[in-house]
């Protein structure tokens, strides 16, 4: 009993970290940089939301892990396998280079082909979001493409530095084939640390832009917060992408609470043909940083945006919701407020511009957990 109270209260503290903005476990793997940024959103050796956000008394905080102790969940997980549809090196290629390929891998975790470029949005390929690999959330589900089938990517856009967004094991093992890493303000000392080589790294302020020949990239704002241990609570910044190539426009949001900076990103980079947007790990305790499926879709109004497509669920059980509440709430709140909702099985092609039919796999599965 006790050793189960013991790994109890762990897989409370990964929750902490993971979702819930109160870090209380030592810095694990963290490091940054002590110079100032120049950033409106750095002071006094943190970075801040634009509005006001609660920060948690040490007594909510223990509340908090007290409930991950103690209170029951009904269906945290899956009790059937999840459908998915592998992918491959070679089938990536047969994709057009003409157009723009969407594929969801799991959680926020997602790949594109931009014009036959290959970018990564917060690459999680490892067994658990967690600073240990014996606890914490595990996944549901394999990725449908294993990291040594990827091919060489161009981009990895990293939203915050929180593990279930920034995994170290699938960052050292792209670092190697990839060309480009963006990151917000204060990550590049993450990866500085673990070795990647900072010729590939450049940091992102909000507004900040990046353009080429092909693509405008662009770091934005969320009201959320990051930390990977103790002593490093909101040193680096935390925000969101927008992705502009040719004809398309993409929103992926990271992590975020409803703020109205979503009218403000829509009013300067909208509209948007995509929203890849947050809909999982929500809870009364914090709701400030996570947004329900309600405000997700809200969020999605606000960008001005066509076809939604909601992440951050159905791969880890960062909350106190079913595994399928997420997708039950935000496609009836799409449905309710006519917006355009799109729920791809992992490893399904999504391709811009082509109609493409929405699937509600979940539901078969409720019923088995």
């Amino acid at each position: 009993m006790k050793a189960r109270y013991k790994l109890s209260l762990l897989v409370a503290v990964i929750f902490g970290l993971t979702v819930g903005g109160c870090a209380m476990v030592s810095n694990l793997d963290a490091q940054v940089s002590e110079d100032g940024y120049g950033s409106l959103q750095y002071k006094d050796g943190k970075f801040y939301n634009t509005g006001e956000v609660e920060q948690p008394s040490l007594k909510k905080t223990l509340g908090i892990f007290w409930r991950f102790i103690t209170e029951s969940k009904q269906d945290p997980m899956p009790k059937t396998p999840l459908p998915l549809v592998q992918q491959s090196n070679d089938m990536l290629a047969q994709l057009s280079n003409d157009q723009i390929h969407m594929i969801k891998l799991g959680h926020s975790s997602v790949l594109l082909k931009v014009h036959g470029e290959y970018w990564l949005l917060d690459p999680v390929f490892s067994k658990r979001a967690s600073p240990f690999s014996f606890a914490g959330p595990e996944r549901f589900h394999e990725t449908p493409i294993a990291l040594d089938e990827l091919p060489q990517i161009d981009r990895i856009l990293i939203s915050h530095n929180h593990y279930d967004h920034l995994d170290k094991e699938s960052i050292l093992s792209l670092a190697k084939k990839t060309k480009e890493i963006f990151v917000p303000l204060g990550v590049e000392g993450d990866l500085a640390q673990w070795g990647v080589d900072q010729n590939k790294v450049k940091s992102f302020d909000w507004w900040q832009e990046h353009s080429d020949k092909t693509s405008l990239v662009a770091f934005v704002p969320t009201q959320h917060f990051s930390g990977r241990g103790l002593s490093d609570g909101n040193k680096t910044l935390w925000g969101s992408w927008v992705i502009k190539a040719n004809e398309q426009r993409i929103y992926f949001s990271g992590d975020s609470g409803y703020f109205d900076g979503f009218k403000e990103i829509g009013r300067r980079y909208g509209p948007f043909n995509y929203t890849f947007i947050e809909t999982g790990a929500y809870d009364k305790d914090w709701a400030d940083i996570h947004m329900t499926p309600e405000q997700s879709v809200q969020a999605h109004l606000d960008l001005n945006a066509e076809v939604m497509l909601p992440i951050h669920n159905g791969t880890f059980d960062l909350a106190f919701h079913s595994w399928y509440e997420p997708l039950e709430r935000v496609t009836a709140e799409a449905q309710k407020k006519q917006v355009t909702i799109n729920t791809p099985v992992v490893g399904e092609v999504i391709t811009a511009g082509e109609p493409h039919n929405n699937a509600f796999w979940w539901k078969s599965l409720m019923s088995k957990g």
